[in-house]
């Protein structure tokens, strides 16, 4: 068989289509074309954004809207707060935002200085936090966030106490949704002499981030680590602690014990700037699955609500978002969702995408610093399409959005606050989604695994 050219097969496949010809479900035309590809490199796929193939998610969920049984509330003209304290287990200064929906931690290297700009500006205008991401704090996110949390992950690029002091919470990065158990990567390409800089490394030598801390190396030596950093910033800043969503159970317990006053937990949906296609497709398991775990764990530790839950992976909506906060969550994170807002995969750049071999809605290679949108890249002129001023609107824009959509799912269900939103106001419309969510399969009680009363 001849070998097919390095570009996507969909077309051929569309044209085997006309032709009556059938593919294997098993050995379909992506996987064939990726077994080539492979073939002639002899090396993994690498790429950004998050998993692909479907897995049950918030659209497998419904919600149940008030009528008789419940009293909704009415319109705009009743009440529905959204704003969430973080942090309130033993720091002193815990975050007050107006809504429960923040943006994730994405670097400055991974993304241009005018996105984390344009991402501190926007969330700052909703009364909300972002967060920095591997290899330092920048200059832009910090003037231009109200609230900022600094990522401590195990690189420790560009890591340094006063940055720690300056930072309004400190996220101790255990583990990523997309790439839970592995380390981060950096092209060269991306390495410009300020990132470089910032980072301590050689400009355009290619960098891998260290997949587990190097000064610790279980919960016992963590609890060890959240003491140093409480005493860093005089018990003044939350620690969260971030986890890739696996092992959910467990590792929410452990980092609770270890002193975390938020957990971050992170889906097999969420993005990343770059890794293995296999680690994106085939390591962590769905938002939707890991939730239920992670506030059982709370729960039995008489830490739900006193221990802050923060998830991710995914969130696109607020419908995601009240199903979420109905699961037990007290906020969501957004990363891929906010640099969509920003521009990304905008079709205004849809010649743009097809000159490097992809398309508007598609393009996913972030690690290769062509992003034409100007977000996802260090190339001073791709960079400077990007306003931050408009494009800190627009996400503005898309967070008021998400607010308003949560707003008005929670009165529909009777909630004067969005955190009042719970498990009884959801349904499951598949088998799957019931017994990952632990919510009824929809019009019947049945809860798979577990017994109907």
């Amino acid at each position: 068989m001849p070998e097919v050219s390095a570009g996507r097969p969909e077309g051929a496949c569309r044209r085997r289509a006309q032709l009556g010809l059938r593919e294997s479900s098993t050995f379909d035309a992506l996987t064939i074309h990726e077994i080539q590809r492979a073939a002639r490199t002899g090396i993994y796929d690498i790429r950004g954004g998050g998993a692909k193939r479907h897995v049950p998610h918030f659209d497998d969920l419904l919600l149940l809207g008030a009528s008789i049984s419940r009293y909704p509330l009415e319109g705009y003209r009743e009440q529905c707060a959204t704003d969430v304290r973080l942090g309130t287990r033993f720091a002193r200064k815990p975050l007050r935002l107006a809504i429960p929906i923040t943006i994730a931690g994405m670097s400055f290297g991974s993304l241009s200085a005018n996105a984390k700009e344009a991402l501190g500006l926007g969330a700052s205008a909703l009364g909300t936090s972002t967060t920095t991401g591997d290899g330092g704090m920048s200059r832009e996110e910090r003037l231009s966030s109200d609230t900022l949390v600094y990522q401590l992950l195990p690189s420790r690029y560009g890591m340094n106490p006063d940055d720690l002091r300056r930072a309004d919470a400190i996220e101790v990065v255990v583990g990523q949704g997309a790439k839970p158990g592995g380390g981060g990567m950096l092209l060269g390409q991306k390495i410009s002499e300020r990132v470089a800089d910032m980072r301590d490394l050689p400009v355009g030598i290619d960098q891998r981030s260290p997949c587990r801390h190097p000064d610790w190396t279980g919960p016992d030596d963590l609890e060890i680590k959240i003491e140093e950093l409480r005493e860093i910033t005089d018990w003044e800043k939350p620690i969260f602690v971030k986890i890739g969503a696996t092992r959910t159970y467990y590792d929410v317990t452990l980092a609770v014990k270890a002193g975390a006053d938020v957990v971050v937990l992170d889906g097999m949906q969420g993005g990343t700037a770059a890794t293995q296609e296999v680690f994106i497709e085939h390591v962590g398991i769905p938002i939707l699955a890991a939730i239920p775990q992670a506030v059982e764990a709370l729960q039995e530790l008489g830490m739900h609500r006193r221990v802050q839950l923060i998830v991710s992976g995914g969130i696109r909506s607020g419908a995601d978002v009240a199903k979420a906060l109905a699961l037990g969550a007290d906020a969501v994170s957004i990363g891929t969702a906010a640099l969509v807002a920003l521009g990304d995969n905008s079709p205004s750049f849809e010649a743009d995408y097809a000159k490097i071999g992809s398309a508007a809605g598609c393009y996913d290679d972030w690690h290769e610093g062509r992003d034409p949108a100007g977000i996802s890249t260090q190339d001073p002129h791709l960079e400077a399409r990007l306003d931050p001023q408009l494009g800190g609107r627009r996400l503005a824009n898309y967070l008021r959005a998400l607010v308003l959509e949560t707003q008005t799912l929670a009165r529909a269900c009777g909630k004067s606050h969005v955190r009042n939103l719970e498990p009884e106001d959801l349904v499951a419309l598949t088998i799957e989604a019931a017994a990952m969510a632990r919510v009824p399969l929809a019009g019947t009680r049945w809860i798979p695994g577990m017994e109907v009363r």
